[in-house]
């Protein structure tokens, strides 16, 4: 079983090798894994109060969330799961377009058509995907495979959780990424659960990581709540992609803080002492630890970022609650290139009847 990758110790202060990174991305980096977590925090107390309708939080695996993207540049692709709408707030999606999707309002860069927190962004370069555990892996290495056929260096990086690796998606993906040596990355969080299904029902396989072997390629272990350690192994796996030296893949060992969604209840199926054991590794403590230490972080510092991000979420959520809900137009006006006679005549009625008017005859099918 290869090694654990791990830079910082549980009390943030490091015992292996420092990735390059400036100052100033440092600081960036640690402001928005605590930004993910007020938004997590806010984006559930909505739920709660029934003014959205589902969420899952990404509390425990910021680290993962945050260092994986930091690897990446803007002109690579994301295939996102249910925890990395962080990946796509590092990548310069807003507040209030996150705030739109859960809502589902005409604000929304998904027009309505998505679950709450299925969200993507086609301006960021991220992917939809679905509920069905790893559908998205077989698109990341399809769209790999087109990069690669074009000539051009773009990576593919695709996310998935620990019970993905039971699927056929992720075996087709990767026994296809492996013979064609595509430019993706597969990125799991392995957060020890699948919803109730703890890691030990999942495989009999010593890691997750040892599993690339049989497909021909390399798989690497990190502590996936040490934001410097999932940095250095992200950033070789994408630059061994863009490379053309093929895929790696990534087993990023976390832990999911909370229930696998709003709709679940954790403390069913897991004993408390495990969670407390755990908060030990907190990636945001150990990181806020690291940079004081070094002096980057300022007393006040971090309350102060946690003050501002609860303050421009809580502006977002007014600004998309005030939104109505997207046009009888939308389910019409983007499906072809050049609305066909028959769609333009079922819009036309669509508005009508959403409008209250009167319409002559039946609904054109």
């Amino acid at each position: 079983m290869s090694a654990t990758l791990q830079t910082l110790d549980l009390e943030g202060r490091a015992v292996g090798p420092v990735p390059d990174v400036p100052a100033e991305d440092l600081l960036r980096l640690l402001r928005h894994m605590r930004m993910m977590r007020v938004l997590d925090q806010r984006m559930l107390s909505l739920q709660r109060q029934g003014r959205i309708g589902f969420y899952g939080t990404a509390a425990g695996q910021e680290a993962a969330v945050t260092g994986s993207a930091y690897a990446l540049r803007p002109t690579d692709w994301v295939f996102p799961a249910l925890r990395e709408m962080g990946v796509s707030l590092w990548r310069g999606t807003t507040f209030t377009e996150i705030v739109c999707q859960l809502i589902g309002n005409s604000g929304d860069v998904l027009i309505g058509r998505q679950m709450p927190c299925h969200f993507s962004d086609r301006k960021v370069l991220s992917v939809a995907w679905s509920s069905v555990i790893a559908t998205q892996l077989p698109h990341a290495m399809g769209a790999a495979w087109a990069a690669k056929l074009r000539g051009d260096d773009t990576v593919m990086m695709g996310y998935l959780g620990d019970g993905a690796t039971s699927t056929g998606d992720f075996h087709a993906a990767a026994n296809f990424a492996g013979v064609l040596a595509a430019p993706v990355v597969f990125f799991i969080q392995n957060n020890q659960w699948a919803i109730s299904v703890p890691l030990s029902r999942q495989t009999a396989a010593e890691t997750l990581a040892i599993k690339a072997e049989s497909y021909g390629f390399p798989g690497v272990r990190v502590d996936g709540n040490d934001i410097l350690a999932v940095i250095a192994a992200t950033r070789e796996a994408v630059a061994r992609a863009r490379r053309g030296e093929g895929p790696t893949l990534i087993e990023a060992v976390t832990f999911r803080m909370g229930g696998h969604s709003s709709s679940d209840d954790p403390t069913r199926y897991r004993e408390s002492g495990l969670v407390e054991e755990w908060q030990r590794r907190d990636p945001v403590t150990r990181f806020t630890a690291y940079l004081a230490g070094l002096g980057l972080l300022k007393e006040g510092d971090a309350e102060r970022w946690d003050a501002e991000a609860d303050q421009k979420i809580a502006a977002a959520v007014k600004e998309a609650e005030a939104l109505p809900p997207p046009p009888i137009e939308s389910m019409f006006s983007d499906v072809y290139a050049k609305m066909p006679r028959h769609i333009e005549e079922q819009m036309r009625y669509a508005v009508a009847m959403g409008s209250g008017g009167k319409v002559e005859g039946a609904f054109p099918l």
